[in-house]
């Protein structure tokens, strides 16, 4: 029988889920996942300009109108916000625990003239990996959820908490995975993957799994297992974080009645609100 090793092989360009991919529902799991077969496409699936143009400022302007000089970056990737929030004048350090990714975001922001700060961190041990506080803090790319347990989910969010000055705000996105669990539409956008030569479709949903493939135009396949959370749980989670005020946006717009967003973006504050947005009601308000 095949078994999932205990630390990832950062030369591998294959990916190892052992003999059951279903059963793989571990937070520490991910590093597995990015090997260097699919840090080396994953540009493809994103498509930085189109990416670029389909989120617009959305972010820069969350964090401007906040007067946000200083962000972490606590799920670089492979650079894409990272590069952005330099090149518009953030301060920024760029996490992210795939030392693999980070090697390429490092690179990609070489290419457009950016010199990024990356750090190796684990979220659940962030205050020990990353020194500072800072004005912002954003968690992009449905990364999340790829987080297994509540236990570390709670003290990931505890850990962003600390990390932000008094009146710093979080930026954290998940996939509209209740679309997906309750049958409806949902995932048929391209804000997030804009690459035209790349599909990525769930293979496997249930209430605590999402196994997506990902096929690139030649031939190569990848999986991503990411824990389906949805919309309402997150926002009970960061309120019990601590957060003052969670706003929800359906991507990258206040949500309308009806909407099916593929993204939904919390902009979750941390300074005390003298009336929490305990509603439910999303959107600016």
């Amino acid at each position: 029988m095949e078994t999932v090793s205990a630390r990832p092989d950062l030369t591998s360009t294959r990916q190892t889920f052992g003999d059951h991919p279903l059963a793989v529902r571990e937070t520490d799991h991910y590093t597995r996942e990015y090997v260097g077969g699919l840090v080396e496409k994953w540009d493809d699936l994103i498509d930085w300009d189109r990416r670029a143009e389909a989120e617009g400022t959305f972010f820069l302007d969350q964090l401007r109108g906040r007067g946000a000089r200083t962000v972490l970056d606590a799920a670089a990737g492979t650079g894409f916000h990272s590069v952005r929030l330099r090149e518009a004048g953030f301060d920024t350090v760029s996490a992210d625990g795939s030392p693999q990714m980070l090697a390429r975001a490092f690179e990609n922001g070489l290419t457009r003239g950016q010199v990024l700060h990356a750090v190796n961190a684990d979220w659940r041990t962030l205050g020990r990996d990353v020194p500072g506080v800072y004005d912002a803090l954003v968690c992009l790319g449905n990364s999340f959820t790829h987080l297994f347990s509540e236990h570390d989910r709670r003290r990931t969010l505890a850990e962003f908490y600390a990390k932000l000055d008094h009146d710093g705000v979080l930026i954290i996105d998940q996939r509209n995975y209740d679309a997906i669990l309750d049958g409806r539409a949902g995932g048929n956008r391209t804000y997030y993957y804009c690459g035209t030569e790349v599909t990525a479709a769930p293979e496997h949903v249930d209430e605590g799994l999402a196994r997506y493939r990902y096929t690139f135009a030649d031939g190569g396949e990848y999986h991503l297992n990411m824990c389906p959370l949805r919309r309402d749980y997150l926002r009970t989670l960061l309120r019990e974080a601590g957060f003052g005020r969670v706003e929800t946006y359906g991507d990258f717009r206040t949500e309308q009645a009806g909407d099916e967003p593929d993204y939904f973006i919390h902009v979750a504050e941390k300074r005390y609100a003298a009336e929490p947005d305990d509603t439910g009601r999303d959107g600016a308000a």
